[in-house]
């Protein structure tokens, strides 16, 4: 049996992760797919939400259900922060997966990386009535379509900003010889594209993947995920 600890990206929730937790469950393994404080059926939470605050939520969990070999499934946003939550527990995980999301940098924080993106963020917060909050952002369907799409867009909720200026802080040695994987959505891509991502993560020391998918790989491909994630 594994454990697995499935966190979500922007605007989503535990719920994005329900077919995935399906096939994983009915296999027989343990998992994980907490939805963090402000989104989804938490987004009543609205005080002082920084990247640190989530990150602690999923260290808490883990340590407070005492698990152990955790494989950490961030998405998107939540891919970015997989590597922040093992610095600070490296003796409970045992691999780190990044399915379509950024690779955090000691130092820097999401906003930082991500160019005029963040610029755009801000801009459609502004245009929300709260610069700190993001509204999500519907003409990105994330490769959902039909009644998939409606049901998903129907569960997303504004997303709190401050957890993309937050600062990372990656100190802890222990968290480097943790085992890591980055899973490529590559709809739209070329092959040239793929192969310069696998040469890029496999330089990292990370292990590749790719699903031809787009960027919500949890609700459209939840079978080949699933295998991707056995593999561990």
């Amino acid at each position: 049996m594994k454990t697995f600890m499935l966190i979500h990206g922007m605007w989503h929730g535990g719920w994005c992760w329900e077919r995935l937790a399906s096939i994983l469950h009915a296999m027989g393994h343990q998992v994980y797919a907490p939805t963090l404080a402000g989104l989804a059926e938490r987004a009543h939470l609205r005080d002082n939400i920084d990247l640190n605050t989530h990150v602690q939520e999923i260290v808490d969990l883990i340590e407070s259900q005492n698990l152990r070999d955790v494989i950490l499934v961030g998405h998107s946003l939540g891919g970015f922060m997989a590597p922040i939550v093992a610095d600070r527990i490296p003796e409970r995980v045992a691999h780190i997966v990044n399915l379509d999301g950024m690779v955090p940098e000691n130092g820097k924080s999401l906003a930082d990386l991500i160019g005029e993106t963040w610029g755009f963020f801000k801009k459609k917060a502004i245009e929300g009535g709260d610069e700190w909050w993001c509204p999500p952002i519907l003409e990105w369907t994330f490769g959902v379509s039909g009644a998939d799409l409606e049901w998903a867009q129907s569960k997303l909720t504004p997303h709190p900003l401050k957890t993309l200026t937050t600062p990372v802080t990656l100190e802890n040695p222990r968290a480097i010889s943790i085992p890591s994987t980055f899973i490529r959505c590559s709809d739209g891509m070329t092959d040239e594209e793929v192969a310069a991502d696998e040469k890029k993560f496999t330089g990292l020391g990370m292990n590749f993947r790719c699903l031809p998918t787009g960027h919500d790989a949890m609700i459209t491909m939840p079978k080949e995920l699933a295998g991707i994630l056995l593999e561990f």
